[in-house]
């Protein structure tokens, strides 16, 4: 499809004067360069021989294993539950902790789930030969599949971003090789008044060479408030909808709300998605009672920020006081059970949780890490795109005295927010799946095999959340979300 068969003849309708400027940036087949989209680091990083093993075993496999772990659990449920197609999460993220109890009772904890989930650039290669490694695998198993189901819609392919230009020009890249067609980089950010990007009758159209363009399929990598200047539901086919980023790929109140209705719903098939204690529907005058509640100890989080903001830590009055001199841009909060070490974790109502943390290095410190887990869903079901970890800033210590912030011992992010509002990585803090990170981690197959399953877990417990909230005609429902997310701040940045 050329880019002239594409004009939309109704762009001078546009209430737009001026034109966008910021630009996007075209891709043609032939364009991905393997160094452009890949940490330097990793570009010479040898997979571990584990991961590659685990990478390969195929759903089958994994289910088998899952149940010889869980035998509570049914072969056939759990395995329908990874052979299961999404109908709108077919991209997810989930950030996890490993833990041990009282007892040494081990257990993968769901932290968050990302429906615009980095990882692709922190992956080792699983294949030497293919450099486009999990860009190719997610856009030709997964997105390709979405786009073709739309055959009634015309328009160019193109790669929304607020971030991470590393992954998402690696994006662009790989599907112009893929779809031998010019694919569009088009920069969407929250606070640009006149962005090159707008919505249409439900159709995305992006501003190219001075006329708007209709777009039939888009990757979107959008984490910023996505839902202030993109719909829940639109024509063109959006990889993930801002559907599911309300359901809770970025909305951490519903997300509790989904595991929750998700673990009664499977109660009797004996798999459960494990996340700390949550209290949600908290009005921030209430935070000081539910922190008590929990021993002192606890996460504050507003439920709409992703990469590490929007997240406090508490474990002493001064952090307390400190968050609640804060001014809020949101009504509603989340308060969850703080898991940190033996001595200082929150006192949730099944006992209290313990980070594991790496193997203690040379100094005899063990640091908190997290791993992202990066799955996708195809017509086939579910498969694992990319995995990768995050160490905090500080080593954790036994005990707690003042001297350091908790946020430093227990924040893994990579993301800092800059002055300007820009984004930078803290990139030494990446802990690889290669012959030398992972070695550190004390992971082994079976721990790989329960992280796959919470993140599976938790992508289709947002699925089945994501799927209530539509009507039967295809309407995003409003006043059901609403009372489910009774937050007005929020419900009124929501655009139709």
């Amino acid at each position: 499809m050329t880019l002239d068969q594409t004009k939309n003849a109704e762009a001078s309708q546009s209430t737009q004067v001026a034109a966008p400027t910021k630009q996007v940036k075209p891709f043609e087949p032939g364009s991905y360069e393997m160094q452009n989209h890949f940490y330097p680091r990793v570009l010479n990083a040898q997979i571990h021989p584990l991961v590659r093993f685990f990478m390969n075993l195929g759903n089958e496999r994994i289910a088998q294993r899952y149940c010889h772990l869980h035998p509570e659990t049914p072969y056939e449920d759990i395995l329908a539950v990874l052979q299961k197609e999404s109908r709108f999460f077919r991209w997810g993220g989930a950030d996890l902790f490993q833990t041990t109890t009282d007892k040494g009772i081990r257990q993968t904890v769901v932290i968050e789930t990302n429906s615009s989930p980095s990882g692709q650039k922190s992956m080792p290669l699983l294949e030497e030969g293919q450099e486009q490694a999990g860009y190719r695998k997610l856009l030709e198993r997964s997105f390709l599949p979405a786009v073709r189901k739309k055959k009634s819609l015309k328009g160019v392919l193109a790669v929304l971003h607020d971030k991470n230009p590393m992954e998402t020009e690696g994006y662009a890249s790989t599907l112009a090789d893929l779809a031998g067609e010019t694919v569009y980089h088009v920069p969407f950010y929250v606070n640009d008044p006149n962005p090159p990007a707008r919505f249409v009758d439900g159709i995305l159209e992006i501003y190219v060479k001075g006329d708007w363009v209709p777009v039939r399929g888009a990757l979107k990598y959008v984490t910023q408030r996505p839902w202030t200047r993109i719909p829940p539901i639109t024509k063109t086919l959006i990889f993930n909808p801002v559907l599911c980023c309300l359901a809770g790929g970025r909305n951490k109140l519903l997300a509790a709300k989904a595991y929750d209705m998700f673990n009664a719903n499977h109660q009797e098939s004996g798999f459960q998605i494990h996340a700390p204690e949550t209290i949600w529907d908290v009005s921030h005058r209430e935070i000081p009672f539910w922190v008590e509640r929990m021993g002192g100890f606890a996460v504050v989080k507003n439920p709409y920020s992703n990469a590490g903001q929007g997240v406090w830590t508490i474990t002493n009055q001064d952090e307390l006081d400190a968050f609640m001199a804060l001014e809020q841009r949101y009504d509603q909060f989340i308060v969850q059970a703080l898991i940190g070490n033996r001595n200082w974790s929150s006192r949730g109502s099944h006992g209290s949780l313990y980070h594991l943390g790496t193997i203690p290095n040379k100094k005899k410190n063990l640091f908190v890490v997290d791993f992202r887990f990066m799955v996708g869903s195809s017509p086939e079901g579910f498969f694992p795109v990319a995995i990768y970890a995050r160490r905090a800033r500080k080593p954790l210590a036994k005990d707690l005295d003042g001297s350091v912030h908790s946020w430093e011992m227990l924040g893994t992010n990579l993301s800092v927010k800059k002055e300007d509002g820009s984004w930078d990585t803290e990139s030494h803090r990446l802990l690889l799946m290669d012959s030398r990170d992972f070695n550190a981690l004390g992971l082994g197959v079976d721990d790989l095999v329960e992280a796959y399953i919470q993140s599976v877990l938790a992508v289709s417990a947002i699925e089945d959340m994501s799927a209530r909230l539509v009507t039967q005609k295809g309407k995003f429902r409003r006043r059901l979300f609403q009372s489910l997310n009774p937050d007005a701040s929020l419900v009124e940045e929501i655009c139709e």
